[in-house]
C-alpha cells in the first residue's frame, strides 16, 4: 500500500541515495569515497582509486552523476581523485567515508613511495552541464581567466617555456635561460612540467635525488642555486615510463606547483611539454603566468607548430615575451664553414608576423649537447655560448615588468 503522507526526502538524502545506488569498477561507488560535502548546489567528493584503475570509466560515471543530480538542484559536481598504488576499496588500511586523510604526492612521499599518488580535480565544463529545457537552463561556471588568478605570494614572475613540437631544444633553453637570469642576480626556480618526458633533472645533474617533504609540502631541490622540482625526481628511475591519461598528468602538474614550498623567487621558469593539450590548458586556467617564451627551429614544420603555441597563448591571454630560434646556424669544427642546416629567417619572420620580439638565435653546437648530457650546464655560462643565453635573459628581464601580476595578498 502507498503511504500518501510519506515525508519527502531532503536534498542530502536524495543525493546520498543516488551515490549509494552507483557502482564503479564492479563495486559500490561509495567504497571509493573518502569524504564528501554538499554545500548548497555544489557537491564535492574526495576519492581514491588505484593506479591500475581505468580513469575513463571514472570519467563516464562522473558525467552520468552530473546528469542524474542536476534535476535535484545540484548544479556543480567536483571530484578530487587521489591515484594511489591501491584504491581505498582494496587497501588494508583504507579510511572509511567521511574520514579526512592526507592526500597527494607530498603526503604519499612522507609515508611510502613518492610515485604512488596523484590528485586531479574534475570541474564541470560548459558542454557537460545538462539542462531540462531552454527556459530553465542555467549558465555554466566558466573557466578562470588569467586576469582573475591571484599572484603567488613568493614568486614575482612565472614564465613558461614552450614549443609546438618536441626536439627543438626547449628544455635545454629553459635550463640555460634560468642560469643566465641567475647570472643577472635574480633568484630563479625551475618547474619541470614535461610530465611525460622529464629531462630537467638530468640536465641539471640532480637525477635520482628525491625532494624532502615538510608539512605535506615538497622542498625544492637545490641545483646550482636554482630551486628545482620535476616529476622525474619522484619516479623510480629514468627508465620508468609515465603512462598517464591527461587527468593524471594535469593533476600532477598542479600538485608540483601547489604542494611545493617555493622560496622567494624573482622567476619561476616552467618547462612545458610540447604541443597544446590538457597540461597547457590547465596551466593557462589555474597558474598565474606572467608570460611565455616560444622555442622553435628555423625549419618550416617546426615553425607551423610554434605558431599553434603562440595562438593558444593569445587565446588564453598569456603574453608572448618573444621567440627563441634554436639551432639557427652550424659551424663545422673541422673546416670552419657556417651553414643554416635547418633553413634561415623563419623565426625572424614569425616574430614580425605576430608582433613579438626575436629574443635570440642559438647555434647548433656540440658543446651544448655535451654539457646537457653531463648535467653540467653551468660550464656553458663560462664559455662564449653563455653570452647568447645572457642576451636572451636580459631582453626577457627588461620587458617583463609591464606584464607583472598584481600582488593580492591571497594564496592561490
Amino acid at each position: 500500500m502507498f503511504n500518501l503522507f510519506k515525508k519527502k526526502k531532503s536534498k542530502n538524502e536524495q543525493v546520498q541515495a543516488v551515490l549509494d545506488a552507483k557502482t564503479l569498477y564492479g563495486q559500490p561507488f561509495m567504497n571509493f569515497v573518502v569524504d564528501q560535502t554538499l554545500d548548497g548546489d555544489v557537491l564535492t567528493m574526495n576519492m581514491r582509486i588505484g593506479m591500475s584503475d581505468d580513469t575513463a570509466e571514472l570519467e563516464r560515471e562522473y558525467h552520468d552523476l552530473q546528469q542524474t543530480l542536476y534535476p535535484m538542484g545540484v548544479t556543480e559536481v567536483n571530484i578530487n581523485v587521489s591515484i594511489a598504488e591501491q584504491s581505498i576499496a582494496t587497501a588494508k588500511d583504507a579510511p572509511k567515508p567521511f574520514d579526512k586523510p592526507s592526500t597527494g604526492l607530498a603526503a604519499q612521499s612522507a609515508n611510502e613511495s613518492p610515485k604512488s599518488s596523484v590528485v586531479q580535480s574534475y570541474q564541470p565544463q560548459a558542454d557537460t552541464i545538462p539542462t531540462q529545457s531552454a527556459d530553465d537552463a542555467k549558465p555554466a561556471k566558466s573557466a578562470p581567466k588569467q586576469s582573475e588568478l591571484a599572484a603567488h605570494p613568493r614568486i614575482t614572475h612565472i614564465v613558461v617555456v614552450a614549443s609546438g613540437k618536441g626536439g627543438v631544444g626547449k628544455s635545454t633553453t629553459t635550463v640555460n635561460l634560468a642560469l643566465a637570469l641567475q647570472k643577472l642576480g635574480k633568484k630563479v626556480g625551475v618547474l619541470d612540467a614535461d610530465i611525460y618526458g622529464p629531462s630537467i633533472p638530468a640536465m641539471l645533474g640532480v637525477a635520482g635525488i628525491k625532494p624532502q617533504v615538510e608539512h605535506d609540502q615538497f622542498v625544492p631541490i637545490d641545483a646550482n642555486g636554482l630551486a628545482v622540482l620535476s616529476i622525474g625526481n619522484l619516479i623510480d628511475s629514468d627508465d620508468t615510463p609515465v603512462a598517464w591519461r591527461g587527468i593524471k598528468a594535469t593533476g600532477a602538474l598542479m600538485q608540483l606547483y601547489n604542494q611545493t614550498n617555493w622560496p622567494t623567487l624573482d622567476y619561476l621558469l616552467i618547462d612545458m611539454p610540447p604541443g597544446t593539450g590538457d597540461i597547457q590548458l590547465t596551466l593557462a586556467q589555474r597558474i598565474p603566468v606572467t608570460g611565455a617564451v616560444i622555442v622553435t627551429t628555423p625549419q618550416h614544420i617546426a615553425l607551423l607548430d610554434a605558431k599553434k603555441g603562440i595562438e593558444m597563448f593569445n587565446k588564453t591571454s598569456i603574453p608572448v615575451l618573444g621567440i627563441v630560434e634554436n639551432m639557427a646556424l652550424h659551424t663545422c669544427s673541422q673546416c670552419g664553414h657556417t651553414e643554416a642546416i635547418f633553413g634561415s629567417g623563419g623565426g625572424d619572420a614569425m616574430a614580425t608576423s605576430y608582433g613579438v620580439p626575436l629574443l635570440g638565435q642559438l647555434p647548433l653546437d656540440a658543446s651544448i649537447r655535451a654539457s646537457m648530457d653531463k648535467g653540467e650546464p653551468q660550464a656553458l655560462q663560462q664559455a662564449h655560448l653563455g653570452q647568447h643565453y645572457l642576451n636572451i635573459a636580459s631582453k626577457v628581464d627588461a620587458a617583463i615588468d609591464q606584464y607583472a601580476k598584481k600582488p593580492t595578498g591571497r594564496f592561490f
